[in-house]
């Protein structure tokens, strides 16, 4: 699978997890420098507390694309270490 924001592709691997039809892909399989951490966060009942990044690509920055949960409940263990993206990231195969 590979993600996609601004004909870029800043995340690929074959070894993503699908939770609620969202790809996490393995922390690792990000392009480096291209996340920015921001100050958002968002609670899920069964997941935990998301964190959010923007993704910055050739000069431009599309605020909060990407979400982790650090710490994800136990119901949630399968994403850990792994990141989702939305707001115009494209997923593909």
């Amino acid at each position: 699978m590979k993600a996609i924001w601004n004909d870029t592709v800043i995340a690929q691997s074959e070894d993503t997890v699908v939770v609620e039809g969202n790809h996490y892909f393995p922390l690792e399989s990000v392009t480096p420098g291209v996340l920015e951490p921001t100050t958002t966060h968002t609670v899920c009942p069964w997941k935990g507390t998301a964190s959010y990044y923007s993704v910055q690509v050739g000069g431009e920055t599309n605020v909060d694309a990407a979400w982790t949960y650090p710490e994800p409940k136990p119901a949630a263990a399968e994403i850990t270490d792994r990141l989702a993206f939305w707001k115009g990231v494209r997923v593909v195969d």
